[in-house]
């Protein structure tokens, strides 16, 4: 770039990604770890019914984390969004996000998958559920997460690394639930019945599953809904060995998360960002999410997709999921005490 060209940049208030770190009538800055073309096409819907035009910037989790720590005050971003609780939880403590007031969100949105204080709100649910082979496993035999530490799972058991944090999440549920002598027995027995060390992420568990080595799985259900809708009949003939369960029915219900999204604590374009949120949560944007990226909706109303939805309605665990957040750091602290890599 030339000096006059960075002078103009300059007076423009550009940033490198290009984004305007100045407020425009008409555009909303996103920062985005969710790769998916579901949500380009939501971006552009949003866009065609607001005349708001979307500015998109896509990265990693901790990457975008980090890139709005480093602009600060002057970044551009308008709109974070992620996936899990735990990773808005730690934008929110690293003082990226400010509180907002809606209404909208407030009603449509249930109370345990947004923000106390409203510094961010879930948009899309998922939930973490035992996968089974069904020729080794009859789904009455585990009915809980506390049960896949039982001894009779030795050698049959598959889960992903405890560095995840869906796995963190849960693990800080568990706490909690149990506390942390509890959890702690807990994990040591999810390590004792591991079939394997952990190794890939929640479609590797469920394949592994598939091709018995090993009867049990930890995973999120939208994994195996895009194993069974795939293109691949190999990976279509690969889910359908596989059922699922839903735990904890009898207590406090099966552990969800979230996918959200939170107002930048510099955001340029407020309230352009309070709209684009609101939309995410509106009907069209919901089934949206619902019939292309395999997630629950989380407002009411709106049908799930129909290959979750065969697999029948299920109580939820009701706990604030900042709360998964808050805990994450126990709950790293308690899986590696008990071994768990």
């Amino acid at each position: 770039m030339s000096l006059r060209a960075r002078g103009l940049a300059a007076l423009l208030g550009l940033t490198v990604g290009g984004l305007a770190s100045v407020a425009s009538a008409a555009e909303v800055n996103v920062y985005s770890a969710r790769h998916y073309d579901t949500d380009r096409a939501l971006y552009d819907t949003f866009a065609r019914n607001t005349g708001i035009k979307v500015n998109l910037i896509e990265g990693g989790e901790d990457q975008l984390i980090e890139r709005m720590r480093n602009e600060g005050a002057n970044s551009p971003a308008d709109v974070l969004i992620t996936v899990d609780a735990g990773r808005l939880w730690r934008a929110r403590d690293a003082g990226l996000l400010q509180p907002t007031k809606s209404a909208v969100i407030e009603e449509k949105v249930p109370a345990h998958l947004r923000d106390p204080e409203g510094y961010w709100t879930g948009v899309a649910k998922r939930a973490r559920v035992i996968i089974y082979n069904k020729d080794k496993v009859q789904p009455s035999e585990i009915t809980s997460y506390e049960g896949l530490a039982d001894p009779k799972w030795k050698g049959r058991l598959l889960i992903r690394s405890s560095t995840n944090v869906y796995n963190q999440s849960l693990v800080g549920s568990m706490l909690a639930a149990h506390g942390e002598k509890k959890t702690e027995d807990w994990a040591r027995g999810i390590v004792a019945n591991l079939a394997r060390p952990p190794q890939g992420g929640d479609t590797d568990q469920i394949k592994a599953v598939a091709a018995g080595e090993g009867d049990v799985a930890v995973s999120n259900t939208y994994y195996l809904a895009r194993l069974l809708n795939s293109s691949k009949p190999e990976e279509k003939a690969l889910g359908q060995k596989l059922g699922v369960v839903f735990p904890n029915q009898g207590d406090r219900g099966t552990h969800v998360n979230i996918s959200g999204a939170g107002v930048a604590k510099s955001a340029p374009n407020r309230e352009n960002a309070i709209k684009f949120i609101e939309y995410l949560v509106s009907p069209e944007a919901q089934k949206m999410f619902a019939g292309r990226s395999f997630e629950y909706p989380v407002v009411k109303g709106v049908e799930a997709d129909a290959t979750i939805a065969s697999w029948g309605e299920f109580k939820e665990d009701q706990l604030n999921a900042s709360i998964y957040g808050r805990n994450n750091a126990e709950a790293l602290k308690i899986t590696d005490r008990a071994g768990w890599k």
